[in-house]
């Protein structure tokens, strides 16, 4: 599957603009972390484009969300690799935990963008280009700012060799290209 293909299926399945938005941002992580370490960008912007395919059709249920992405994309050439990350990126309804590089890294890279998108609001001009690593850094130990943003997921970024200052950073200047197509 290429980008184009990746970007029909998530318009046909995804009518949220926060959602769209979200994807594309993650996409943009991934493919951030994949130059980074050396992986394949292609696939790691793809794993992280499709990764909530299913967010809509599942309500975003724990329990199935990441599942019914798999079923969706079973008649497409994917990768398995991507396949397993996309499953993996919620734990909750894998019933397993994530141990591989690619899973860490999409986990990590799609929950980092809440984040981000939330430190971005609270600025005066709510830019992107505005907001600094370090911000998104102190947001991670105010519980109370963006709840349900799991810190947890973003810290996984130390289990493939970045630290949290150097992933913020990245994560953002991975967004920043793509800041007007994701309303920021």
């Amino acid at each position: 599957m290429n980008r184009t293909e990746a970007l029909d299926l998530l318009h046909r399945y995804i009518k949220n603009e926060k959602m769209i938005y979200h994807s594309l941002a993650s996409e943009a992580v991934m493919r951030g972390l994949a130059r980074r370490l050396g992986r394949d960008e292609e696939k790691w912007g793809l794993a992280g484009l499709l990764h909530d395919l299913d967010v809509e059709i599942t309500n975003a249920e724990p329990t199935v969300h990441g599942t019914q992405t798999e079923i969706l994309l079973k008649d497409y050439d994917i990768d398995p690799d991507i396949l397993d990350a996309i499953r993996m990126h919620n734990e909750c309804s894998s019933g397993k935990e994530r141990s591989t590089e690619f899973q860490h890294a999409l986990a990590a890279g799609e929950t980092i963008t809440g984040l981000i998108f939330a430190t971005t609001y609270v600025y005066p001009d709510k830019k992107l280009a505005s907001v600094k690593p370090k911000s998104v850094v102190k947001r991670m130990k105010e519980k109370i700012f963006a709840a349900s943003v799991r810190r947890e997921n973003i810290l996984e970024c130390e289990k493939i060799g970045i630290q949290i200052d150097e992933f913020a950073d990245l994560a953002i200047s991975s967004m920043l290209p793509i800041a007007d197509e994701i309303g920021l």
